[in-house]
């Protein structure tokens, strides 16, 4: 499932290449004929993520909202954005997208099609990849078309989201009262204070409170796994146990890591590495993470195995050593309970 930055890269995209415009909206599956007729024809004006969501405003007070769920994506086509991320190019990414070092092989992102010719489409989600298509525009729709949102010169293509309505500016608010802060849209000290409180009042565990989108927006289980590991926090520990400082740092931390996702196109949580160890990270996905998905290998730091358990129908990797100060041997339920 996409998690908050790439969310965030998606609504960027919108904002540079289709607000401002009128919109010409069909349904090519034919199941939002009638979402689409609502909006067919008006301006776009504006694009907005909030975690895992996306809202895209058109003129007489609606508004498209998308939401990409596990199997959701956007195809884009035509003179896309230049940059989908919220900031320029510079720092390290930036550095290395200029020398031309930045070529994902698994496609989580790919900074050679910004800029592309109308045969190239840039598929947005949890991983950005580019198709090529042949050179008649737009293209004619690939697989279960939702929506199709058309300017002159782009096309954004949604396939398989988890929700997709049209909404009236007071039916959005009501959304957004049950979403947690998402440090790209809430202020800092109120989005920390309000993460602060919601974890302080409950005794659910700190590891299903961070992948709760009422306490926090935009953290999935990658992000959620590599959080608690940076701040060396038992995942099992209840939320009314984190200290107040701890939390304000995973709040902090979150921020940080949401907005280099938003700048270079991957969850890139390791801070260690430096010259061809970054590069090679920036290149293969299972170098750029501590935890995530590496059960049964040994922990970057202290070499203990990490291990995956369920969390609430999800899986949850982190070191036993590191964040609970216990073997491998001694993880499971009555672990869970003397640790947290």
């Amino acid at each position: 499932m996409p998690e908050g930055h790439s969310v965030h890269r998606i609504a960027n995209q919108f904002a540079a290449t289709f607000v401002g415009h009128r919109i010409t909206t069909s349904s090519p599956q034919g199941r939002f004929a009638a979402g689409a007729a609502r909006l067919d024809g008006s301006r776009m004006t504006g694009s907005r993520a909030v975690g895992k969501q996306l809202f895209l405003e058109f003129e007489g007070g609606l508004f498209l909202r998308v939401h990409l769920g596990l199997y959701g994506a956007w195809d884009f086509a035509g003179r896309i954005s230049t940059d989908p991320s919220a900031a320029t190019a510079g720092g390290r990414r930036g550095r290395a997208r200029q020398q031309g070092l930045v070529l994902d092989e698994a496609g989580e992102d790919s900074p050679h099609s910004i800029g592309a010719p109308r045969t190239t489409r840039m598929r947005m989600a949890e991983s950005e990849e580019q198709v090529e298509v042949d050179g008649a525009f737009p293209p004619e729709p690939v697989g279960q078309v939702r929506v199709r949102l058309l300017v002159d010169d782009a096309v954004a293509d949604l396939r398989g989201p988890t929700k997709c309505e049209v909404l009236t500016a007071e039916e959005v608010d009501g959304v957004l009262a049950k979403l947690g802060p998402d440090p790209l849209v809430d202020s800092p000290k109120v989005g920390e204070r309000r993460f602060r409180e919601r974890v302080a009042r409950t005794r659910t565990a700190i590891g299903l409170l961070l992948m709760d989108q009422s306490v926090v927006s935009g953290i999935g289980n990658i992000y959620r796994a590599e959080m608690l590991f940076r701040a060396r926090l038992n995942p099992w520990t209840p939320g009314r146990e984190v200290p107040p400082e701890l939390a304000t740092a995973l709040w902090k931390d979150w921020t940080k890591l949401l907005r280099s996702g938003v700048e270079i196109g991957q969850m890139m949580t390791r801070e260690d590495l430096r010259g061809k160890a970054w590069d090679r990270a920036l290149a293969r996905r299972d170098e750029r993470h501590w935890v995530y998905h590496r059960e049964g290998l040994p922990c970057r730091i202290c070499g203990t195995h990490v291990v995956m358990e369920d969390a609430a129908g999800r899986k949850l990797y982190w070191c036993p050593s590191c964040q609970a100060g216990v073997g491998p041997d001694e993880v499971g339920p009555a672990t869970r309970e003397a640790t947290s």
